[in-house]
């Protein structure tokens, strides 16, 4: 019997490890149902994410504003079909000197700023996100639903003095 040898397809060249990846900003999504601990497990998400993203400088501002828009959500989405129903999602997105969180829930309403006592437990929530952030804002989706949003802007430069990412939380006088 002739010996014979296999051929085969010559292989894709391997891609070159000394080519940087493509570039894309940063971008984290989280999916939360509308239950009372979303807000919880969105804060302790969202200092995660800034922790890897070297802005931990801002975690403690952002976690305040994914709080509060968080808890809203829950609210009024428990308001539309009853505990745990529609969900949630929260997305961190990280553009050149810009941190944008966005919520977004299937109410369709618009969020509402409310007008809180000196005693009262609640209703300080978009007054906050407010105060704390560059710029916010709300949209209405086609489907149904909204997305709320909140910006922290920074320098165009990302490296600070210590390597570390040089965004600003709290807006400074407007």
């Amino acid at each position: 019997m002739p010996a014979r040898t296999a051929s085969r397809a010559p292989s894709p060249p391997c891609p070159s490890l000394s080519r940087p990846a493509p570039s894309r900003p940063p971008r984290a999504v989280l999916d939360l149902g509308a239950i009372l601990t979303a807000p919880g497990c969105a804060r302790a998400w969202t200092r995660q994410i800034l922790w890897e993203w070297r802005l931990t400088h801002l975690a403690d501002t952002a976690e305040l504003v994914v709080s509060e828009m968080i808890t809203n959500s829950v609210s009024a989405s428990q308001r539309l079909n009853g505990p745990g129903s529609p969900a949630i999602r929260l997305i961190l997105t990280l553009e050149p000197g810009e941190l944008a969180i966005l919520v977004r829930d299937n109410h369709p309403g618009a969020p509402r700023r409310g007008n809180p006592g000196a005693d009262d437990e609640s209703g300080r929530g978009l007054l906050l996100v407010e105060a704390l952030s560059t710029r916010f804002g709300w949209y209405p989706l086609e489907g149904g639903g909204k997305v709320t949003w909140a910006v922290f802007t920074g320098t165009p430069s990302w490296a600070g003095p210590n390597g570390e990412n040089s965004l600003r939380g709290p807006r400074a006088s407007v």
